[in-house]
């Protein structure tokens, strides 16, 4: 009887997941309002712990999502005023950019890397100014909507309030006797996706700062634009770093080609600084997801939802890696109860 209800709980959690990660195709809206809510209740979870050791748990929650808005709207502020008319005179600029790469003596004279670099140039210009325009205006019209906005507040108001109670009223909807089971399954997704979620934000904020000086230092112009790019690629595992660092290189070659090569040689030892000793040291193995994995999690999610689905790859696929692992491992200790069974009633018979 234990063992057909783990095998129940098992289909169940498997049709769960296949459901949630359905509604981002055909319930858009609301499934990334309950996103977005529960990213927010991710992040300020800690704070909220914290807090409730002095004060009730809704004021403490109160509290934090209070500073938290305000924390947000300073950064708009300081968005709209420095990064934005950057970020539009770069587009007015950008015509005359490609122009002078074009006359530059190494492709004028060339027309094969000519005509490679008019493709390639056109896959960067669809893969990061329009992945940048695309993403930020995601980002825009969710926040635009005043409705959604409340929702987002309220929601995650409420799952930093209860959200114990509701993951236990969750849990208990399966089998009895899989209840802690599902709530340590819960807990273990939520912790992958605290970690992910905070270093990627950490390792973002430090690019940004990095470019953002390197530009500077050099005298560069669009350096926030360029510092933009990096940091948002960085949610874009892989993919995201290294087309942020084509583009970078290719722009600065309108300067000198010493530039573009010093350019080239700083994001290579920055991408490298950053998957090989940043990376690990925040995330460590807690996803241990291969790059073909990510690669290809990332084009499929490009494919059903733009930009918002590449943002969202890593942290789906890293949801269903944990609900395979924990199926998987279920079942393992379910085939070894058998077995032991059957061998405690062969020995019985023969005593």
């Amino acid at each position: 009887m234990q063992l057909r209800s783990n095998y129940r709980t098992s289909i169940w959690i498997g049709i769960t997941c296949i459901f949630m990660i359905s509604t981002f195709w055909f319930m858009p809206s609301l499934a990334f309002i309950i996103f977005l809510s529960l990213l927010l209740q991710i992040l300020l979870k800690p704070p909220v712990d914290f807090l409730e050791q002095k004060m009730p748990r809704a004021l403490a929650s109160g509290i934090v999502l209070s500073f938290f808005l305000a924390l947000t709207l300073g950064l708009l502020g300081i968005v709209s005023n420095s990064f934005l008319p950057n970020f539009t005179a770069f587009i007015k600029d950008f015509p005359n950019l490609t122009e002078k790469i074009y006359h530059l003596p190494i492709v004028k004279d060339s027309p094969f890397l000519s005509g490679e670099l008019d493709s390639l140039w056109q896959e960067l210009v669809n893969a990061s100014v329009v992945a940048l325009k695309s993403s930020l205006g995601f980002l825009l019209s969710v926040f635009n909507k005043l409705l959604d906005f409340v929702v987002i507040m309220f929601v995650t108001f409420y799952l930093l309030k209860d959200g114990e109670t509701i993951k236990s009223y969750l849990a208990s909807r399966f089998p009895h006797n899989s209840y802690e089971r599902v709530l340590n399954l819960f807990d273990r997704i939520l912790d992958s996706l605290r970690i992910y979620i905070c270093s990627q934000l950490v390792i973002c904020f430090i690019t940004g700062i990095i470019v953002f000086s390197y530009y500077t230092i050099r005298g560069l112009p669009y350096a926030s634009v360029f510092a933009v790019v990096s940091s948002i690629s960085e949610f874009i595992p892989v993919l995201g770093p290294t087309v942020a660092s084509a583009f970078g290189v290719i722009l600065t070659t309108t300067h000198s080609p010493l530039i573009a090569m010093q350019t080239a040689g700083f994001y290579l030892i920055l991408t490298q600084i950053n998957h090989n000793v940043i990376y690990p040291t925040l995330i460590g193995k807690s996803l241990n997801l291969h790059p073909v994995v990510i690669i290809l999690g990332i084009i499929l999610g490009g494919e059903l939802l733009n930009a918002a689905g590449m943002f969202l790859a890593v942290p789906i696929m890293t949801v269903c890696k944990l609900v395979i692992e924990d199926i998987y491992r279920n079942r393992v200790q379910a085939e070894e109860k058998i077995a032991c069974s059957r061998w405690l009633q062969k020995n019985t018979r023969k005593s």
